[in-house]
């Protein structure tokens, strides 16, 4: 039942972000630094580390709990394919550490294991589950959504710490701190 429930949230989440997306332009993203992309749905640590790369998507769901016994890095500038009141690309680049159904409401939390995750994606987060290792912020307006860091935050710059943001729902349980 578990996995019927899974494989239905994934795949309606590829459904809605594949629909939402905007087509990326004819430049190759390789070559285009702000890339248009859909969501990448993972459950092993290799789909995921190909995910957060440059070269990835904007938003990264994971299906399990995923443990990667490696350093990780999230970069690249991804537009999310919405646009502000404005009427400019809305950058993003989100881990989803859960899975949700049609009304939008978490129907799994998954846990997220790394000695370190480097974040240099702007206007990033890490939502609805949990990271277990030290997370290193280095791009401006990271945010923690309804999220439990077990493990220390370090900032990089000290822009990416004055914009950093977490809810009242989310917890670090280690120390935040500047470190180069």
């Amino acid at each position: 039942m578990k996995e019927k429930v899974i494989l239905i949230t994934s795949a309606l989440l590829t459904a809605f972000f594949v629909g939402c997306a905007k087509k990326p332009a004819a430049t190759p993203p390789e070559t285009t630094p702000n890339v248009v992309t859909t969501a990448s749905i993972v459950n092993t640590a290799a789909t995921f580390e190909k995910a957060i790369s440059s070269k990835g998507t904007w938003i990264i769901a994971i299906t399990k709990d995923l443990d990667i016994n490696k350093e990780l890095v999230v970069d690249g500038e991804y537009k999310n394919g919405k646009k502000d009141t404005a009427g400019k690309d809305i950058i993003q680049r989100k881990i989803a550490l859960y899975t949700q159904d049609e009304a939008r409401k978490v129907t799994a939390r998954f846990i997220l294991t790394a000695p370190k995750l480097t974040f240099n994606s702007p206007m990033g987060s890490i939502e609805h589950g949990t990271f277990k290792g030290d997370l290193y912020v280095s791009a401006s307006n990271f945010k923690l959504i309804d999220a439990t860091v077990d493990g220390n935050v370090y900032f990089t710059t000290a822009e990416a710490k004055s914009t950093f943001k977490m809810d009242a729902a989310s917890k670090v349980t280690g120390k935040q701190e500047m470190k180069k």
